[in-house]
């Protein structure tokens, strides 16, 4: 398929880079819009993963463990449709973007790709990464959990753990790609893991009969959620299919809140998948949040540890940091932010 890379920022074109030449994330320049109306979500075939919306993909599928179509359950003491991503095959919905990305990957010939992550992202991609025949490199904070670290190990791949900040893991890995170390799979830049997490947008207004819901309601470090379900959605739009976007209603971790603009002295060192202080794609999730009528707000380290304990009594076993959207939810009724709306939340990772 080998589709070509467009620079938002000045237009330059790439058959592949990891960024633009003047430090622009880059996006797929014409990516594919299927013709004729919406099909019923069983046209769907869900053994295929997220390549069962490849009329929306600019990447051809290489891999895939049988991601996506996770359920949606309606949940009346939270008042919210809540989806599962945790039950994805790594247990979180990093592995949306991990199919596509490894699958531009083999597309372009490549045979060792690297990744910086707080665990999730590494996990995903050093999985998909085995699957399909490729060696892979994972650049880690030393705080990562053991279990993050061990599912990593687990698939073969090199594990490097690094001190200090996340970006100081980030600036680590993207040394090792300019030695040639390996291509760079990131979860944040590389424009073709995106494909994979519109997906999000695209399979929950399938399962929804092309209903679009109010209010989504996620988490938010770079984004790679909310900018899928953003880019989903307005796929939708742009084929027909649907004619509304969700409010995009983001939840940060207080004290790595830039979007939020939180200012305050207070640190949430429990939600550590969303701990990301300068986000590569800060702008468009700005545009996204906007254009949808959105909004973000931070959340204290005692409001993600009540709502993951309330999620585990009723029987949803997450991590802390999906947890955060469910604080956040209660944050922004408490605000009236919602208010009678018809809501999802996606629960985006497995306790481990």
């Amino acid at each position: 398929m080998m589709s070509t890379l467009v620079c938002p920022a000045c237009d330059r074109t790439y058959d592949d880079r990891w960024r633009c030449t003047c430090g622009h994330p880059l996006e797929f320049a014409s990516p594919p819009r299927p013709d004729g109306p919406a099909p019923d979500f069983s046209a769907f075939d869900s053994r295929r993963g997220v390549a069962a919306f490849d009329d929306f993909s600019p990447v051809a599928a290489h891999v895939s463990l049988g991601e996506g179509f996770t359920p949606l359950i309606e949940e009346p003491h939270l008042d919210a449709t809540l989806k599962l991503e945790y039950v994805s095959p790594t247990g979180s919905f990093k592995d949306r973007g991990a199919a596509t990305v490894v699958s531009r990957a083999v597309e372009r010939g490549v045979d060792r790709v690297i990744e910086d992550s707080s665990g999730n992202a590494g996990t995903a991609i050093a999985t998909y990464a085995a699957r399909a025949g490729l060696d892979a490199e994972i650049f880690v904070p030393e705080s990562v959990t053991a279990a993050k670290r061990r599912a990593i190990e687990a698939t073969g791949a090199t594990v490097v753990s690094v001190s200090g900040s996340r970006e100081a893991v980030a600036d680590a890995c993207r040394e090792a790609v300019a030695d040639g170390r390996g291509w760079y799979a990131s979860h944040a830049w590389n424009p073709a893991f995106f494909v994979g997490t519109a997906t999000f947008g695209l399979e929950l207004a399938a399962q929804r009969d092309w209903s679009v819901p109010d209010a989504l309601v996620l988490p938010l470090g770079h984004g790679t959620l909310l900018l899928g379900a953003y880019r989903g959605f307005r796929a939708l739009v742009e084929a027909g299919w649907t004619d509304t976007m969700p409010r995009l209603l983001a939840v940060q971790a207080a004290g790595y809140a830039p979007i939020a603009g939180d200012t305050g002295s207070e640190t949430n060192d429990l939600a550590d998948g969303i701990q990301v202080r300068e986000p590569v794609r800060r702008e468009s999730v700005i545009d996204a949040i906007a254009a949808t009528d959105g909004d973000a707000i931070a959340v204290s380290t005692e409001g993600v540890r009540e709502a993951h304990e309330r999620l585990g009594r009723l029987g949803f076993d997450v991590e802390p940091t999906a947890a955060a959207a469910v604080a956040g939810l209660r944050r922004y009724r408490e605000r009236g932010t919602i208010d009678g709306d018809s809501v999802v939340v996606p629960l985006t990772g497995r306790g481990k």
